[in-house]
Order: structure tokens, then C-alpha cells, then sequence
């Protein structure tokens, strides 16, 4: 189809094309096509012709001749516009006010994107930063559901559901018309999220609050702390709408940002006047930190253990652990190691799409 209107298409592009599918969410019309768009567009002018040609792909018509004419009116159209555009400044074409860009039309080719997936949070600027949150947006966050104790009805499965059975039977003559089943009802899990925002964590705190706000907006159950000297939580500021106003409501109420370092501290502190509330129904905890600390890391063996036999999953992010030549050397981080369950990076867009996957197979 886009041959047909002119716009080449290598079928190096459509490998490109379904491995970059496998970062972004394919329900969501909006991301399937800015994702296409970066793979298959190569010229700018060609932008507005690929976007109503992926409108009109996908009203699904019924019949191939009217696609095939609407093909041939589309092409016409952009034809005479560009004419039209000519007519009026023939420099149009070179100059075209590149000041009015739109932030859509920045294209970025799947080798871009690849580079900013697997670039260091502490190495972007502002620019790709910004661009980084966007594709931080597409990553899909769904926990592995609990399964409790009771059952629900369900329409097939293995565990027959033998007083109902039992009850139709009897309506029947005592003749088994049909099986019923019941299956364990599911719930979903809580999230906890503590992150260090010490001075150590200063070239990557700002990018994970992000990481963090979405998260929050994504799942149902999410309690947010910070810590640096002490924790504070802030689950209640990123429960606005706009990220900006979140992050910003969230920096006033801290106020030991860059500071020094007391893991254990933070840990007792949510031990002892948070984990009954907010641990509950077998939570995830998430401690994203890169281990270095300032207090007494017998404490912190101590409330970290403490912290893992009260929670499902017990989960370590260090940024530092991106680094081909990290080892675990640090006093904080060996005396948290033996009482955890899973030690991850995260100090790139891929390192969280790993999380993200990790997180639905649940296999604890």
C-alpha cells in the first residue's frame, strides 16, 4: 500500500518494523502507528500521507476496489497540495518553516530508539529525557495475581464444584445433566516502591520518580516512599494527573533530597510504622538503590530480613548494576543480598522493560 503511494519500503524496514512491535503496546492505534511511522518514513514530506494512508488501512473496508480507489484519490490529493504549495512559495519546499516543527514530526528511525533503550538514565540530557518518558509510557506494568482461598464459580476447569452438581442433579431426577466447576478467585497485588534519592542516586533520581509515577498510574495498589537520611512517603502527591505537578508536589514535601544515605534507618522506619498497613495480601516490594550507606549495616541485615519475611517478593533495583565491571562490593548492598529474592538493573529503558516482564511471571 505504501509502495502504491510512493513511499519505498525495504524489507529491511519490515524486519525492523515487527521487532520494534515488541516494545510497544499493539492495542494502542496511537503507538502502533507512531511506532510504524518511525520505522517506515524516511522523508518528512511524507509524514502527512502516511498518516491517512494508516487511517484508511485501517477502516478495514470490505471491498479491495474501493481501497484501491481511495488509494488513487489520496495520492491525487497530496499531489495537488503539493502543487498548490509550490504555486505559492517555490522555496516552500527546501525551507517549510522548520521553526513550527511539531514534536511529532521529530521522527526517530528504530535505530534511534534502540540506542535511547539502551542508554544510561545518568547519560541522557534534557531532550532525550523527555523522549525517554514518552517511551517509558509504553511499557505495560501487570503484576502475576494471587490466587486466595476462595472459589468462584467458573465455566470449565479441573475442580468440580460437587454441592452444585450435586444440587442440579437433584432438580433433574437425580439424573447428572452437567458438570459445574469452581476455581480459586484471584486478586491483585499490592505494590511497594522505596527509592533512594540520596546524594549518591542525585544522576538518577529524577528519571526514576518518573519510573515510579508511572507505575503508580498504572497499577491499583502502589504505596511510593523516598528516602535519603529518612523516609517519607509520598503516594498521595503522585496521585495527580500531570507528572509535573506530581514530581513537583512530591519535592516539597521531602526535604532531605541528595543527602546521605541511611538504608536501614529508612527500612525500620517503614517496618515499623508502615509495613502493617501497606503489606498486606501478599505485596511486591521494590527497593531501588545502589547500596551505598552511610549507617549501620548490621541494622540493615536485620530490617531487611524482617522486611522479606513479611512480604510475596523482596526486590532490589541498582542502577550501578548496569555496569559490565559491577560486583557487589559495597557493605550496604552485602548485608541486603542474602534476604532478597531478585537483583536487577535499572539503569536503562531496557533494564525496566526486563522488570516489567519479570513482574507478570510470577514463579515465587
Amino acid at each position: 500500500m505504501l509502495r502504491a503511494l510512493g513511499i519505498e519500503v525495504t524489507p529491511t524496514q519490515m524486519v525492523d518494523l515487527v521487532d520494534s512491535l515488541h516494545f510497544v503496546d499493539i492495542r494502542s492505534r496511537r503507538d502502533f502507528k507512531h511506532s510504524a511511522r518511525a520505522v517506515l518514513v524516511n522523508q518528512r514530506e511524507q509524514i502527512p500521507l502516511f498518516d491517512e494512508a494508516f487511517d484508511l488501512f485501517w477502516q478495514a473496508r470490505s471491498e479491495g476496489e474501493l481501497l484501491e480507489l481511495d488509494l488513487g484519490t489520496l495520492l491525487q490529493k497530496h499531489q495537488q497540495q503539493e502543487m498548490e504549495l509550490y504555486r505559492r512559495n517555490p522555496s516552500a519546499g527546501e525551507s517549510q518553516n522548520d521553526s513550527q516543527e511539531t514534536e511529532e514530526e521529530r521522527l526517530l528511525t528504530y535505530s534511534d530508539r534502540e540506542l535511547l533503550r539502551q542508554k544510561d538514565f545518568a547519560r541522557l540530557d534534557d531532550a532525550e529525557l523527555v523522549t525517554v518518558q514518552r517511551m517509558m509510557q509504553g511499557i505495560q506494568w501487570q503484576l502475576e495475581p494471587r490466587r486466595t482461598r476462595r472459589h468462584v464459580r467458573a465455566r470449565q476447569g479441573q475442580l468440580i464444584d460437587l454441592r452444585r452438581t450435586m444440587r442440579q442433579t437433584l432438580r433433574h431426577g437425580g439424573e447428572v445433566m452437567q458438570f459445574t466447576y469452581r476455581e480459586r478467585k484471584t486478586k491483585r497485588r499490592p505494590v511497594v516502591l522505596i527509592c533512594d534519592i540520596s546524594g549518591s542516586m542525585e544522576r538518577y533520581s529524577r528519571v526514576l520518580l518518573q519510573f515510579i509515577y508511572i507505575v503508580t498510574s498504572r497499577l491499583d495498589r502502589v504505596e511510593s516512599f523516598v528516602f535519603s537520611t529518612r523516609l517519607t512517603r509520598i503516594t498521595r502527591q503522585l496521585q495527580r494527573r500531570n507528572i509535573d505537578d506530581a514530581l513537583r508536589e512530591a519535592s516539597a514535601v521531602v526535604h532531605d533530597w541528595a543527602g546521605g544515605t541511611r538504608i536501614g534507618e529508612a527500612i525500620r522506619t517503614f517496618n515499623y510504622d508502615w509495613a502493617r498497613r501497606v503489606l498486606n495480601q501478599g505485596a511486591v516490594v521494590m527497593i531501588i538503590s545502589d547500596g551505598w550507606d552511610r549507617g549501620d549495616v548490621q541494622l540493615l541485615g536485620r530490617e531487611m530480613d524482617r522486611l522479606h519475611r513479611s512480604c510475596h517478593r523482596l526486590i532490589w533495583l541498582n542502577p550501578l548494576l548496569g555496569a559490565e565491571d559491577y560486583q557487589p562490593l559495597v557493605r550496604g548492598i552485602q548485608a541486603a543480598l542474602p534476604h532478597i529474592d531478585d537483583f536487577l538493573p535499572v539503569h536503562n529503558l531496557a533494564s525496566l522493560e526486563q522488570l516489567a516482564a519479570i513482574l507478570q511471571k510470577d514463579n515465587r
